[in-house]
């Protein structure tokens, strides 16, 4: 079967994604990068090797780690995750309006008029309004993760905890503790709080228009689509691939470009993430910018650096 590579690294997961020629899914697989995005990578290729996906004709990758995945995966394109996310949306629910993601380590706000994007914000400075702060303390609560969203469906009377801050909200959620809250009232209460941080910081001035898809990791989180429509007062779409948008936007923005270029694939095969890669970093001494440079190695040996300002460590003979 012929089919289109998706790759997003991000901090907290890595997921992967293969497309077919009709821009349906036929595979992904959802992993914690734990800090090692090289090892994460590594399995999330080795487990699509045994998937019918003999014949990959072009690779995107897109995340934090994009830059590093393309190198090891040998992406067509490259690209940020605002370009990513936006654009399987948009293939997903045709006319959308607004795309909401939140992720383990940030969150994003996605405006698209005609299909195009239009404006966008980031949050990329307190965890407080990112998956990982719920992961948090569904933790110090007792809950698993998985449970939140329907632990937090369960309140009758949801308090109301500061969530400008992860000191101050966590802080606050555990004085409602000590208060005698339930602890469906508290996870109702923190979803809420999440909300409001991300409509006051990223949403600010703007006008959220429908349809909105909910996207990202923490969109399995029943409780917090419930929290977003509370406060915009109309329904919110989950993707049935929501977990995996971002490496679904790399395999199609991977298809448009491999179809108008016409030349082959830079993809290096299932095999290539069978190598031994590290990667070292240093200071170029060349100017007074001093770049820190980014030098992957497979086997060894130098294949790829970026991070400077101009383009000379680019050239892989300079970067070795």
């Amino acid at each position: 079967m012929d089919c289109y590579l998706g790759i997003d690294v991000g901090s907290v997961s890595t997921k992967l994604a293969l497309v077919d020629s009709d821009d349906q899914i036929v595979f992904k697989t959802y992993l914690k990068t734990a800090g090692r995005p090289i090892e994460a990578l590594k399995q999330a290729m080795s487990e699509a090797t045994f998937k019918d996906c003999g014949n990959v004709l072009g690779a995107g990758a897109t995340g934090s780690g994009r830059q590093l995945a393309g190198v090891i995966a040998g992406a067509d394109v490259i690209k940020n995750e605002i370009t990513a996310h936006a654009v399987a949306a948009g293939k997903t629910i045709p006319g959308v309006g607004t795309v909401i993601e939140i992720g383990g380590q940030d969150s994003k706000l996605i405006q698209l008029a005609d299909g195009v994007v239009c404006d966008f914000a980031m949050n990329t400075v307190c965890a407080a309004g990112t998956g990982s702060f719920l992961d948090r303390q569904a933790e110090r609560l007792g809950i698993p993760i998985e449970e939140f969203g329907r632990v937090a469906l369960r309140s009758e009377s949801p308090v109301r905890i500061a969530g400008r801050c992860a000191v101050f909200a966590e802080s606050d959620m555990i004085h409602k503790q000590q208060s005698g809250h339930s602890v469906e009232d508290i996870a109702s209460g923190l979803c809420e709080a999440l909300v409001r941080n991300y409509l006051n910081n990223l949403a600010k001035g703007k006008q959220l228009k429908p349809p909105v898809v909910f996207q990202g990791g923490v969109a399995a989180n029943t409780g917090m689509v419930r929290a977003f429509e509370r406060a915009l007062g109309y329904d919110i779409t989950v993707p049935e691939h929501y977990d995996v948008m971002g490496a679904y936007g790399a395999a199609l923005l991977a298809k448009k470009h491999m179809e108008a270029d016409g030349r082959p694939t830079a993809f290096k095969g299932w095999d290539a993430a069978c190598g031994n890669y590290s990667t070292q970093s240093f200071e170029c001494s060349g100017c007074s910018n001093v770049c820190e440079i980014i030098r992957v190695l497979k086997d060894g040996n130098p294949i790829q650096c970026w991070g400077g300002r101009c383009s000379k460590w680019e050239d892989v003979n300079f970067c070795s």
